[in-house]
């Protein structure tokens, strides 16, 4: 029997075996900080079941000293570190990629595969330098636990050796304060602030430092990028783009596309976020498709890795009043209008201007 994970009800479930889903759009807006319950979950086999005290981290490959480290291990041995952080999927807003051309055998994620949560636990750092990282080792391998039928080895993948060593990369083992569920990577987890989501590999079982990136199907196949003329059937995958970064993206969360509005005023809010640690500078919000746009105001304070809330005042005349959002981040970096312009096969990383079409009467 497959395990139901303790999330909130109204999660939008994507598919149950594996367990994917994340909550309705105003939901996610409710907190800066993503209640666990409500933090989207993306995978790509079965969770596993671990026990804490048999659980072992292994670290090998390019090191001077190969380490094998218990849970408790690490939180005796290492100092911890708190990062907030967002981490999103990089099929996130991946349905309106669909609704251009169709993409087969991706889940059908609207724009909630994304969440914000504190997260703590020892740099990765930390450990590497423990273990006496060698100048050769340019990448760090990172394997977990679960099982998944592309790839017999497990979900992995890799990130290059210098962004490991930053101090905001984290091996997590507490979200929000508390410990893991086991749906978001009990005992262990990666998070990589600013990197898509699939390199914050959970369930961690082993780094390998390497001077080459990993060649599990998860970094060498599954989450590349290819320009809109590749498809599944000619693909060259060894010409694909390794996906880090996910570029700048404002989506709106209210109000919900469809809905019914009276005429006049409207509030619209929403979340916008960039990789790479870029921050947002601004967002702007139309209310005719994209001819006039207002300064949205941007909420709560910045903080490097994580995203920013805004909301804007719009005046709505009565009709078919599509409503669109986009951003601009701290390196200048804006969003391309048309969703066709981005579409790709796997649907990744679709950041064209965000649209939501309501009924003003």
């Amino acid at each position: 029997m497959v395990e139901v994970p303790l999330k909130d009800p109204s999660m939008v479930v994507r598919s149950a075996e594996p367990y994917n889903a994340g909550p309705p759009l105003e939901t996610l807006r409710m907190s800066l900080l993503t209640p666990v319950q409500l933090f989207f979950v993306r995978n790509h086999g079965t969770v596993p079941v671990v026990d804490a005290a048999a659980y072992r981290l292994t670290v090998s490959g390019l090191v001077d000293r190969e380490l094998r480290l218990s849970l408790v291990a690490l939180q005796r041995e290492f100092a911890p570190s708190t990062v907030a952080a967002t981490i999103q999927c990089a099929g996130n807003r991946r349905r309106e990629l669909n609704a251009v051309r169709s993409i087969e055998g991706e889940i059908p994620w609207d724009a909630e595969a994304v969440g914000t949560a504190t997260w703590t636990g020892v740099p990765l750092g930390a450990v590497l330098r423990a273990a006496g990282a060698r100048d050769l080792g340019r990448y760090v391998h990172l394997l977990g636990l679960d099982t998944v039928a592309t790839d017999t080895q497990g979900f992995g993948g890799s990130i290059p050796l210098e962004k490991a060593m930053s101090p905001e990369v984290l091996l997590a083992y507490e979200m929000n304060g508390s410990p893991l569920l086991p749906v978001h990577g009990f005992p262990l987890r990666v998070v990589v602030p600013g990197y898509i989501g699939a390199r914050s590999v959970k369930w961690l079982r082993s780094i390998f430092v390497a001077a080459e990136p990993s060649r599990n199907y998860f970094q060498s196949h599954a989450y590349k990028w290819f320009p809109p003329h590749i498809r599944a059937q000619t693909v060259d995958w060894t010409a694909g783009l390794t996906l880090t970064e996910p570029p700048v993206s404002a989506v709106i969360c209210t109000p919900r596309e469809g809905q019914r509005l009276q005429a006049g005023h409207l509030t619209t809010t929403g979340y916008a976020f960039a990789g790479g640690g870029r921050q947002i500078a601004r967002v702007e919000v139309s209310a005719d498709g994209g001819m006039h746009w207002e300064a949205a105001q941007l909420v709560g304070e910045a903080h490097a890795w994580a995203w920013r809330f805004w909301e804007a005042h719009l005046r709505l005349l009565p009709g078919r009043r599509p409503i669109v959002a986009r951003a601009e981040d701290s390196a200048g970096a804006g969003q391309p209008p048309e969703p066709a312009s981005v579409w790709n096969f796997k649907g990744y990383v679709n950041n064209a201007w965000h649209r939501v079409t309501v009924e003003v009467v």
